[in-house]
């Protein structure tokens, strides 16, 4: 017999937006807040969207569209409301007591996402925290909604027990991880120390939730990194060494998905994970052809490496998923450089590896020099700053070719004839 112990839970959406800004936007956000209770495990039942003059400071949504939204999660057996903006305190609160039911926001369903997802440690340090900021301001009124919400969906992570602590407690809990936080931050500033030593370039995916970054790591590196079709499939960063056509390696790194509405303590909170975007030479922003809503995703993604103060690096738009039916779709106009790819199909992955591969030699100068015995630094500073170096040892000295940066050059100036 089939265990029918667990029931899946059954979820109202609800909107409430001014009447000045695009209805369709709201919609578009709605959908995606369904995609990820969907994420999470649970079933939409109904979508619902208030158009108001002003936002209702203690309910969100109007008083009468409250009772109607009461008697709608009564009669459809609901098992709870998640709104699809960040609700206060008071508008949690007050919801609760009127409609009965579990009141979530999508601050909360993300959250719930990134805590069954976090696998390294950093990424469940940093869920940990991000939960606790979250709930440090949301203790008032919390008791009485725990003993109706119960578990499920918006209850994993520190859960119950630790909401029902005292802010004091709470204060030491996020002392703690912050703790642990630098020390992690630490062994991967080390890491990130011994990759500029090496002078390896380092290239990092970014791009909206399920763009298929992951798919796009996974092609060019080889790798088996976990890919799934839904929101936030890959939550800790993966890096991997590529080959370029020259012979040449880079540092591939994926980086977790970027969504509209992403709170902004959640984005400080990973901001760790994110700044692989901040120190790589290329950025690849992926972009999934086939979705209605990639002018937003587009929209979402600058706005949020703006937010972590991302700029001045080259970037290349690619395009992907151009084996599904897509619409004539809005280009990239940030992006110096553009392709079209298909990740999952291996289409034109080869020529965005050239690609890549044309940057980076764009700031470099061809050289040739010989090298007399006794000097072997420039030797060694040759191989830590420039790329596909040959070495010929000659009777006389070393000969060297290959490429350094432009602002290393000086260096050997003076051996070249």
């Amino acid at each position: 017999m089939n265990d029918n112990s667990q029931k899946q839970e059954r979820f109202i959406l609800v909107s409430a937006q001014k009447k000045q800004y695009d209805e369709k936007n709201a919609w578009e956000s709605l959908e995606e807040l369904e995609e990820l209770v969907e994420t999470a495990g649970g079933v939409v039942i109904d979508k619902i969207l208030q158009r108001v003059d002003h936002i209702h400071a203690a309910l969100y949504i109007g008083t009468g569209k409250a009772e109607e939204i009461k008697e709608l999660a009564a009669l459809n057996d609901a098992t709870g409301l998640v709104f699809d903006d960040e609700l206060s305190p008071v508008q949690m609160r007050n919801l609760s007591e009127i409609i009965h039911v579990k009141i979530l926001d999508r601050t909360m369903i993300i959250l719930d996402i990134f805590a069954s997802r976090a696998l390294s440690r950093e990424g469940k340090i940093q869920v940990e925290m991000a939960q606790l900021k979250y709930q440090y301001s949301r203790l008032t009124g919390f008791g009485e909604m725990l003993s109706r919400q119960g578990g499920g969906i918006g209850s994993k992570g520190p859960g119950e027990k630790k909401l029902e602590l005292d802010k004091r407690h709470i204060k030491t809990r996020m002392e703690i991880l912050k703790a642990e936080l630098s020390e992690v931050e630490k062994h991967r500033h080390l890491i990130r120390s011994r990759r500029e030593k090496n002078n390896t370039p380092i290239v990092a995916i970014v791009g909206y939730t399920n763009a298929g970054k992951s798919t796009l790591l996974n092609q060019l590196s080889g790798s088996n990194v976990y890919v799934k079709n839904q929101l936030f499939a890959t939550l800790d960063p993966t890096t991997r060494a590529v080959t370029l056509p020259s012979g040449s390696e880079i540092l591939l790194t994926d980086t977790v998905g970027f969504i509209r509405k992403l709170p902004h303590h959640l984005i400080k909170a990973f901001y760790s994970t994110l700044e692989e975007a901040k120190y790589a030479d290329i950025i690849l922003h992926v972009m999934d052809v086939s979705s209605a809503h990639i002018a937003t995703h587009q929209k979402v993604v600058y706005e949020t490496l703006e937010k972590l103060d991302i700029k001045d690096i080259p970037i290349i738009a690619v395009y992907n998923k151009i084996d599904k039916p897509c619409e004539i779709y809005p280009k990239d106009e940030t992006a110096g450089v553009q392709i079209e790819i298909s990740a999952k199909h291996n289409m034109n992955c080869d020529k965005l590896l050239n690609l890549i591969e044309d940057i980076i030699y764009e700031n470099m100068i061809p050289f040739k020099i010989m090298v007399p015995y006794n000097q072997h630094d420039i030797v060694t500073f040759c191989h830590n700053h420039g790329e596909r170096i040959e070495e010929d040892y000659l009777d006389d000295a070393i000969s060297l070719e290959g490429y350094l940066p432009k602002d290393k050059f000086y260096k050997i100036e003076s051996y070249i004839k």
